[in-house]
Order: C-alpha cells, then structure tokens, then sequence
C-alpha cells in the first residue's frame, strides 16, 4: 500500500489535523515488556537523519517505521521497541524536527520530519532550553520522545507570539507556553 503522506498544514482546520492525528495507528510500544535488550547500532543526528551502522538510513519509509517504534525512559534513553526485544538507540538532540507549523482555531499544530502532525496543549506542550539569548524549543510528542522546532519553524512560532503582543508567550488548546527560557 503506497504511503500518503497528509496535506500541507496551511490548508487543514484544527478537526482535519485532529482527525489526521487520530488516524495513524502506531503500534502500543507502551504496552510491550520485552526480556530482550540490546544496541540497535543505529543514531539520530541533530539535524534530524537516521543513520545504521555509520550510513545514513535514507528510505523515508523506513524512518517512518522505526520512529513509530520509539520511546524514551526516564533516564533519558532512547529504545525501538517490539514485543520481542527493545534496542538503544542514540539521539544526539531530539528524536524528531518540527518542520512546519499552523495556527488553527486556537491551536498550534506541527508537522515533523516524520510526517506526523502533533498539536500543542497539556498532552503535547512546548519547552524551552537554553538561555534567553539563544532559546530552543521542543514540542512532546509521544512517549517521552520530542521534537525540536527546526529554524524556519522557530521563526513562524515567534513572528507568531510577537502578533500577539511582546510577552513571547503563545496558547494552544488552553495552555501556555513562554518562548524564552526561565
């Protein structure tokens, strides 16, 4: 079955990304407990680009599926996980790039370099780091993992908030979320 990635982000309505959200089934990599660990000899770089074994992996389909395999512990560690065994994985930075970003009905609502579209609010919020002279944001994504708004992407999120006033906050579905690190 070919894959269809979804419709440009500019063009859809806060209930179409909703329901674009909702119809990508990922696998429960939540509810897996596999006894078999090991290294996957696979890296994600900073900019984004998965690589094994020191080659860059460069079918987009493949990125795809072990990115919907991914989850984060609480010790900070990446894995890919199946029911049979879960593999480190190192993330140089952030496990995704937000690449895109909407304003719609309220909301903001970002396409990843997987083509995954997350919107902002509690269960997806945005983070800051770094100082205030040199901020990087994040978004959550799921499991743990998150995604770091890339440079065009940070630009359309400030010229955004500076629309709103100069307090370099911004809301998505109720929440706030300062753009300047504390």
């Amino acid at each position: 079955m070919p894959y269809e990635p979804p419709p440009e982000l500019a063009g859809l309505s806060l209930s179409q990304i909703a329901e674009a959200v909702e119809a990508r089934k990922l696998p429960p990599v939540d509810q897996w407990s596999p006894d078999i660990s090991g290294d996957s000899q696979m890296h994600i770089a900073r900019d984004g680009k998965w690589y094994h074994q020191g080659s860059e992996v460069t079918r987009p389909a493949m990125v795809r599926a072990f990115a919907s395999l991914l989850i984060r512990d609480g010790n900070g560690q990446h894995w890919l996980m199946t029911p049979y065994q879960k593999l480190t994985i190192e993330v140089e930075d952030a496990a995704f790039i937000a690449v895109d970003m909407q304003v719609s009905e309220g909301a903001l609502a970002f396409r990843l370099n997987t083509d995954d579209l997350v919107v902002a609010g509690p269960d997806n919020p945005l983070m800051t780091r770094g100082d205030p002279e040199t901020p990087s944001l994040y978004l959550a994504v799921r499991h743990s993992c998150e995604a770091k708004l890339n440079r065009s992407t940070y630009a359309q999120i400030a010229e955004h908030s500076a629309s709103l006033g100069d307090d370099w906050t911004v809301v998505s579905q109720g929440s706030e979320f300062s753009l300047v690190p504390a």
